[in-house]
């Protein structure tokens, strides 16, 4: 399933012109780095979702783009909930364009760290 969901982000991304030209990889983490930073940013100015409303609405409406592109920005757009789905969306994108098997390394990384003492083994 994520390995799906990574393939319509690339495909998705690739339409809208995100890969003309070659990519550089380094760029490619800034920005990832850069949705963390928006995330941390958002959290501690209070950004969050108001109402899990707002998510279900966005999740089940039929809306027209329009409509929905009117009011996505004000229920949910810069939230830190919608920075996370960034980061995840941008460290999708570069696993499907590296033709990364992701959701194979979250499994073998959880199972890894599942055997690991606990805090690994560290302070904090």
């Amino acid at each position: 399933m994520i390995n799906k969901l990574s393939k319509e982000i690339h495909e998705g991304n690739k339409k809208r012109g995100f890969y003309e030209g070659e990519k550089n990889i380094g760029e490619m983490l800034a920005l990832i780095h850069s949705e963390v930073s928006e995330a941390l940013e958002a959290d501690r100015e209070g950004r969050h979702i108001k109402d899990s409303v707002d998510l279900d609405w966005a999740l089940a409406t039929n809306d027209d783009s329009h409509f929905y592109q009117e009011h996505f920005p004000e229920k949910i757009k810069d939230t830190f909930e919608d920075e996370l789905a960034d980061i995840v969306i941008r460290v999708f994108d570069l696993a499907a364009y590296k033709g990364i098997d992701i959701e194979g390394h979250i499994m073998a990384k959880l199972r890894y760290n599942s055997l690991r003492p606990y805090k690994h083994g560290k302070k904090y």
